[in-house]
Order: C-alpha cells, then structure tokens, then sequence
C-alpha cells in the first residue's frame, strides 16, 4: 500500500455556539478573539504549520464570517498601505498562511460531529487520510505545534492517531477517556465521560485527530445514536475493529477547552501573560488587582 501525506484537514465549525449567548448571536463562536486573533486562525495557522494544504471548513449560512476573515478585503489593505501603516497590515496579511487554501462546505442540519465530517467526504478522495482540528480547543506549545507533532508521529506508524492529554483524576467525567495497550500507546477502547472508578486512564481525547480513509467509509454506515446523532465515537470504535489506532499524547504545551467560558478567560490570560508586547504590562497589572475585592 502507498501511503499519502496529511495534506488535508477538516474543521468542523457549523455549531450555533449557544454556550457563550447573548456574544455569539450575531458573531461565530468561532470569530471570538483570544487576544487579538479569533479561535478559528490560530486552529488554521496550526494546521499549516503541520503541512495542511487544503482547509476545509463545515459551516452553517449563518458562518459568513468565517469565511470572509480568510477572504483578501482589498479595500482595507489599499487603505493601510495608503496611510503608511504596514504594522497593521502585516497582520491583516498573514491571516490566510502561504501556500494554504480555504474550502467550505455545508452541513444542513446539526446531526452530530460524525456527520459534520461526512459532509467533507466530497472533497476528500477515497484512498486519502485526512486530519480532524476542533476549532474550540486551543493548543499552546512551547515547541512544536501538536498537530506538526502527530503527522511526525503518522508518518511512521501509517494508522489512526489520535491526541491524549493527561487530566485530573477527578476530571476523567468531563472528557472522552482513552484505554491504552502497551508502551507503545495502542488504543483498545474510548469511553466517553466515565465514572473516575470506572475510567482506564486519565489520558482524555482533546480534539486533534489523524484518520485513515477507512474513518470516512465507516461514518457512511454509521447510524444516527445519541440524541439522534451520527457519533464520531461510534465510528471510531468499528475503526478499532479493523485497524490499529494510536494515541499521542501531547506533552509540550496545553489546552485550552475554548467552547467553554472558563477555558475561554484562561486562554486570554495565559496568552496576553506570553505576549510579548503585551505581556509584561499585564503581569503588572494582575500583580496589582486585589481579586477579593473586585
């Protein structure tokens, strides 16, 4: 067998974000800003850097922002370079990085993750394995970019992988939880939101996935399960079936579950805090809050 390069990366982001309402009534949750970038380019940019070509967004009529952000806005550039402010253009044209293409395709009505990547399969050939971004998981590295590090990874084992991370024991409910076979990280089964006496591991699935071809003709037979859903997890067990899947875990860096108000603030902290314009004024300013009394 031939295998293919990771050239390929699907990006669900058709969610109505209904988690952070009243914000994201007119705004995608993904077009919320960390800082001064929105979730969705920071999830573009680590794609690329992991060698993605070919981005293609699952998105919703109401998502129009997503795709005019990585759209040029000629205006806007004319208007900066007339003004002679090139520090607020280079950013404006590093939005969309070189060399990668931004494709959309719809998903009609809300049935689930596993749905939300089939509707990709038309521009996905049969025989070419794909990766999965979730756009609400923010990866910081201190490195490397953690889906850069999986394609490494996927480039010698030629299978599934998907990526880990180490929580809390007593967080294990909140998280799809991994059970890993061996040093080698093989993975014999995924549970999803288990009790803490019942979970294998604390290594819980953080929204980064590598996939053979095989994931996409599964999620063709995949029948519609929780709350009418069509589940990636279902699909992911029947890949267990037939392949060896791997788990990655991520170890340089941290994620920041962005979907959620609380991983939300803390990426904007932790971010403005790395900055490196912003950051040192700000530790400042967080050294003098008296947090009891605000």
């Amino acid at each position: 067998m031939i295998y293919k390069k990771i050239t390929k990366a699907i990006l669900p982001v058709a969610g109505l974000g209904t988690r952070f309402l009243p914000a994201t009534k007119a705004i995608p949750k993904e077009m919320l800003t960390v800082v001064d970038k929105p979730l969705i380019q920071y999830i573009v940019h680590e794609a690329a850097e992991a060698g993605i070509t070919d981005i293609i967004l699952v998105t919703h009529s109401s998502k129009n922002a997503i795709e005019n952000h990585f759209d040029k806005h000629y205006e806007l550039e004319t208007e900066l370079q007339l003004r002679g402010k090139e520090e607020r253009l280079i950013p404006i044209q590093e939005i969309t990085p070189e060399g990668v293409r931004i494709v959309s395709v719809r998903q009609p009505e809300a049935l689930g993750l596993g749905h939300a990547i089939l509707c990709a399969e038309p521009v996905i050939a049969s025989d070419e394995p794909f990766a999965v971004l979730l756009p609400d998981v923010l990866m910081h590295h201190s490195k490397k970019g953690c889906l850069a590090q999986m394609v490494d990874f996927y480039e010698k084992v030629h299978t599934s992988v998907i990526a880990l991370e180490a929580v809390p024991e007593d967080q294990v409910e909140k998280y799809g939880i991994a059970e890993i076979n061996g040093a080698d990280m093989r993975i014999s089964s995924l549970v999803e939101k288990p009790k803490k006496e019942d979970a294998p591991s604390n290594l819980s699935v953080v929204g980064r996935y590598i996939f053979t071809p095989r994931l996409m003709q599964l999620l063709k037979v995949t029948k519609p399960g929780a709350g009418g859903e069509i589940q990636l997890t279902d699909a992911m067990d029947r890949l267990l079936d037939e392949e060896v899947m791997f788990g990655f875990e991520f170890k340089d860096g941290k994620s920041y579950d962005c979907g959620d108000k609380q991983g939300f603030l803390q990426a904007n902290i932790e971010y403005a805090l790395r900055d490196p314009k912003l950051g040192a004024d700000f530790k400042e300013y967080l050294k003098s809050l008296d947090v009891d009394s605000i």
